[in-house]
């Protein structure tokens, strides 16, 4: 009889194990998806938590502090507030692991004082041998280091050197920070506590209806929309042939496609999708019919982005003075207007259950027939007592209708003779309907029925 793999090989340890790992390890994590800057951030994350790592009591002041290897490394700015500091970090903006698992920044080499392209990535221990001068260093038009004595670092001190002797440069000023970090404007005039907050509270930023890039930016949002995977880029160059809110379709360019496929490529959008944290997931397209297009143009914006840049917030005429006490100390006071134009406007998508179980008293019914409810509460219900697609609600609406068997009861003389008459056993059911929270309201966007067979859209 022939001899199949799994005869073999027992798949249970290693399924075992990834199970364990995605599944119970502290360090596979719920991604807080809040807006594209939380995503991108939490998968930069770098913890000495976790198993085989440090815990939080026994960390010391050492193991948190700032430390000099960390020098576009690990951000010295971005960590959580709290029992936390200093034990989770944000890999910094250039930064890569090696193949040993070390973290490695790049850094431009330089030859007697003639700064080149050759771009060489440098593990802190082979840092430490060079002498590396500042990313501002100034250069002449030939990119040679002017001046008699240039600032650079030497084993982890600041010196100041002859040109001669510098033999790497800095990639860019940002490759300090992290992502989050190089978002700030004027990083460079912040206090480091507060710039820390400003970064950490960026990630908090809930995605507004209308995106607003902003007149004040540092060059980074771009990048950091592209790369968090909210836009839509073109896969390859060619002319937009058919758009419309869901899909876009693009004619391939003849130099880019390879004899035998179709030359389209075809680009279906995320429409009103939940986010881990509620919020809404929704690509709009920013290209027209007839575009022409190059690998790599965003021609989708996400949640959060304005023709392709990162857009956290609004562009906002802020006046300093006081108002009547109304804005006193980190109070804030905003106008009419501000309201009126829906500029912090936000989209929540909450995603509500209902199950249908088997009571001792008999089984639950998912019903449009509730006892004890007006017409006009079920008028937005369809026969199977469940809301259509596109109801507004409001608190207190029937979503669902359901009924759960009730015990029986004592019944009054009167009711005795009713049931005798009509023989109905109507009333020993109860309303455990599902309804719309207290104070939520909004717009039902979708449906789905599960049953025990799988889903279900149907079978009601």
């Amino acid at each position: 009889e022939p001899l199949m793999p799994h005869d073999l090989i027992n798949s249970k340890p290693i399924s075992a194990a990834l199970k364990e790992f995605f599944g119970a390890s502290q360090l596979s994590q719920f991604m807080d998806q809040t807006n594209p800057l939380s995503e991108i951030t939490h998968k930069r994350r770098v913890s000495a938590l976790g198993p085989g790592g440090l815990t939080r009591e026994r960390a010391g002041f050492e193991v948190r502090d700032v430390h000099v290897t960390h020098y576009g490394r690990v951000c010295p700015i971005e960590t959580p507030e709290g029992p936390n500091i200093g034990l989770i970090n944000s890999l910094s903006l250039y930064a890569r692991l090696n193949e040993y698992g070390f973290i490695e920044t790049p850094y431009r080499r330089v030859h007697n004082g003639q700064v080149t392209k050759e771009i060489d990535y440098l593990s802190a221990i082979e840092e430490a041998k060079y002498v590396i001068a500042q990313a501002n260093a100034t250069l002449d038009k030939d990119d040679r280091l002017t001046g008699d004595l240039v600032s650079a670092r030497e084993k982890g001190e600041s010196i100041l050197c002859s040109k001669e002797r510098v033999q790497y440069m800095d990639v860019s000023p940002a490759q300090i920070v992290s992502v989050a970090a190089s978002l700030v404007p004027f990083l460079e005039h912040d206090d480091a506590n507060r710039a820390l907050m400003g970064a950490n509270m960026q990630r908090q930023a809930v995605p507004v209806l209308r995106p607003e890039k902003a007149f004040v930016g540092t060059g980074i949002e771009r990048v950091a929309a592209i790369d968090s995977g909210t836009v839509v880029t073109a896969l390859r160059g060619g002319v937009v042939d058919y758009i419309d809110a869901t899909r876009i379709v693009v004619r391939v360019n003849d130099s880019e496609t390879q004899a035998g496929e179709v030359g389209v490529d075809i680009y279906n959008l995320i429409k009103y999708q939940r986010s881990n944290q509620n919020t809404n997931i929704h690509q709009r397209p920013i290209v027209k019919r007839g575009d022409k297009l190059s690998k790599g143009d965003v021609i989708a914006d996400g949640a959060s982005t304005d023709l392709g840049e990162l857009a956290l917030g609004q562009n906002m005429l802020v006046a300093f003075m006081p108002w009547n006490g109304y804005n006193f100390e980190d109070s804030i006071l905003i106008s009419e207007r501000v309201v009126a134009e829906d500029r912090y406007t936000s989209i929540h998508i909450e995603e509500l259950v209902v199950m249908a179980r088997d009571t001792k008293l008999g089984a639950e019914e998912i019903t449009r027939d509730i006892p004890n409810l007006a017409e006009q509460q079920l008028n937005r219900l369809d026969e199977s007592g469940i809301i259509f697609v596109g109801a507004e609600v409001q608190p207190g609406d029937v979503l669902v209708g359901k009924v759960t068997p009730k015990g029986e009861t004592t019944l009054t003389p009167e009711e005795k003779l009713l049931r005798a008459i009509f023989g109905e056993k109507a009333s020993d059911v109860k309303d455990t309907s599902l309804r719309v929270d207290q104070g939520s309201q909004g717009t039902v966007i979708d449906v789905q029925v599960f049953t025990r067979e799988g889903i279900v859209r149907d079978k009601r």
